[in-house]
């Protein structure tokens, strides 16, 4: 097991992070920028390096100054949570190269799984099925409309080292195909610093269905069910829950062998998730591989009983499976919603600033995974996610009535939240009955023109 590990992240992934090292007697360093100062992850490391302003460029981004960071803290590993540099192969490389650990997988396999039109020839290749699409890179207007024409309208036009819904765009007929082909290569190369797209069938009304792998340099590669994450909105999730609602036990299990097949495949090692589009019909298609933990990583951990963070070290560490991972069964239904600073009546504009009180629910079945805390100030450099709440129950139904109790309870004031948003959304029929789809929230939101009543607490209203 390794002696020192430094962090290289911030908020509450950073946090989780250290909470796992130290329940496994592990050492660890926090990396920050200066306005994290004061945040709960640089305060409850055992040691913590200031690496640069506010910027991430110039800080959470920067490789050299967390390689200084790690030479001068002398540590055996680097965990990169999620964002950032996490699913960077140089910054892999360059770990590898300064016989530091990244805990994480292979920078070849990043590199390969990171190219999503790489990625979508890979899951080819082994038999994943994929949707209709260019065959590599689209590189310019002609392309762009011979490809086009070939696949069929509706597409999707999509960067190749995209994430987190950037660079995509899609494109209902040939009269928008143009604005949007230029729109994505500008965004992409802004982004991702590679301006490089490729063209998809666009899905119509699909789900979005993850699935969470695992495997360990012994040959041991096991899934731990799915994720449903089709409450989203941009494609930015808002919230996850599993087991999906929507999935029959016949096509989880063509989902679950497929994802292994590809884990093991590319060689992979450490944690995964591969993401996929579900239409109603039962098809599902590849979309793409984050080589990495996830933000909705806590409710496959409350559903099947482990802890993927401390697996994360102990694979990277040269360890096998944990026996109660290799062996788990899902019990009940868990439901996560993303706490983000934001004004979700009001565009989703952020909401930085003080948060004057702020006070978390509890009770059977709760749990709040933050890095806030009353008097924190939440700053404007970052994403805009705060708090993550989990609520697990025994079925799908006493979970969401236990996330209404929950967000009930939930108080931040000072800022905006989603909080009020998801409390809505925790009422709504379609939720409820599981017939929602990744076009739902948009749909909910334009019948939604002012705030909803907030119920018995009062104090919410400045939530």
């Amino acid at each position: 097991m390794f002696k020192k590990i430094l962090v290289a992240n911030r908020g509450e992934i950073a946090l989780r992070v250290i909470r796992a090292c130290k329940e496994l007697g592990v050492r660890t360093v926090a990396v920050y920028a200066e306005p994290d100062v004061d945040s709960m992850h640089v305060q409850l490391a055992d040691d913590a390096i200031c690496i640069g302003p506010a910027a991430s460029n110039q800080s959470y981004l920067k490789t050299d100054r967390i390689m200084a960071a790690a030479e001068i803290a002398n540590v055996d590993a680097i965990h990169p949570g999620y964002g950032f540099l996490s699913e960077n192969p140089r910054f892999a490389e360059i770990c590898e190269s300064c016989k530091v650990k990244f805990i994480g997988p292979s920078a070849e396999v990043i590199a390969m799984m990171g190219d999503k039109n790489q990625a979508r020839a890979t899951a080819k290749k082994f038999g994943i099925p994929i949707t209709p699409g260019s065959d590599g890179v689209v590189k310019n207007e002609e392309e762009a409309i011979r490809v086009a024409d070939e696949i069929g309208y509706p597409i999707m036009i999509k960067a190749s080292a995209g994430g987190g819904g950037r660079g995509m765009r899609p494109v209902l007929s040939p009269a928008s195909l143009m604005s949007s082909f230029h729109a994505a290569r500008a965004e992409a190369e802004a982004c991702f610093g590679v301006p490089d797209v490729y063209f998809e069938r666009l899905i119509e009304n699909p789900h979005h269905i993850e699935v969470q792998v695992v495997a360990d340099r012994h040959g041991n590669v096991i899934e731990l069910g799915e994720r449903d994450c089709s409450i989203q909105r941009r494609n930015q999730k808002i919230i996850e829950e599993t087991p999906s609602p929507m999935l029959s036990e016949g096509l989880r299990q063509r989902m679950a062998e497929a994802s292994v097949t590809l884990t093991r495949q590319i060689g992979y090692e450490n944690c995964g998730t591969i993401e996929y589009l579900v239409d109603d019909d039962e098809n599902f298609y590849f979309m793409e591989m984050n080589t990495r933990i996830q933000v909705e990583h806590p409710i496959t951990e409350e559903v099947r009983g482990c802890d993927l963070i401390k697996e994360q070290i102990r694979i990277a560490a040269g360890e096998k499976l944990s026996e109660h991972v290799l062996n788990s069964k899902p019990r009940g239904h868990v439901i996560e919603c993303r706490i983000n600073a934001e004004d979700p009546y009001n565009k989703f504009i952020p909401s930085p600033g003080k948060i004057n009180l702020y006070y978390a629910p509890g009770g059977r079945g709760v749990r709040v995974d933050t890095h806030v805390y009353s008097g924190y100030e939440v700053p404007p450099y970052y994403d805009s996610m705060i708090a993550k709440l989990i609520v697990t129950g025994a079925t799908r139904e006493i979970a969401i009535a236990r996330m209404r109790r929950a967000l009930g309870e939930f108080l931040i004031s000072g800022i905006k939240t989603t909080i009020p948003l998801q409390s809505s959304i925790m009422q709504a029929a379609d939720f409820i009955e599981g017939t929602y789809n990744i076009r739902w929230l948009e749909q909910f939101l334009a019948n939604q023109p002012d705030p909803p009543h907030l119920g018995q607490n009062p104090q919410l209203e400045g939530s």
